[in-house]
């Protein structure tokens, strides 16, 4: 572990370690996480503004009670031809997103195949410029 000090802020180095680190109250602006492993991390009651997550495996994430306003999620599922975790036989598990306000939100060049959408407000709502709410309305009058 190495310590050092940066216009009065302290820089702590952790490699190659095991460490369990119990942090409360504190600033971590500017910190940085590479070839880590935190399986059962908790995050509670946190500002992570322009956190950016990438080539990262999160397996079985909980999001919950979080404003992800201006969030920009891209490149989801399982790792591509030419990446070294490719496997041609993995499938992606299903997300589940409930209780979420994504109005106003875009969902392009994505695969929605077997996508389930219940008891929500499609008001506005248009897949390819066609109005699903219209949709679903002149479906049901059949």
């Amino acid at each position: 572990m190495e310590n050092s000090a940066t216009n009065g802020t302290e820089v702590i180095a952790i490699k190659e370690a095991q460490k369990i680190l119990d942090v409360k109250c504190a600033m971590l602006n500017g910190s940085t996480f590479e070839q880590m492993m935190m399986n059962n991390a908790s995050f509670k009651d946190v500002c992570i503004i322009n956190l950016k997550i990438e080539d990262a495996n999160l397996s079985d994430l909980e999001i919950k009670y979080a404003q992800l306003g201006g969030a920009y999620i891209h490149d989801i599922g399982m790792p591509p031809e030419g990446h070294p975790a490719y496997d041609p036989t993995a499938k992606q598990r299903p997300l589940k997103f409930e209780n979420c306000d994504l109005q106003g939100s875009t969902i392009t060049d994505c695969n929605l195949s077997n996508v389930n959408i219940t008891d929500c407000n499609l008001s506005g709502m248009k897949i390819n410029g066609i109005d699903v709410a219209e949709l679903i309305r002149v479906y049901q009058q059949k």
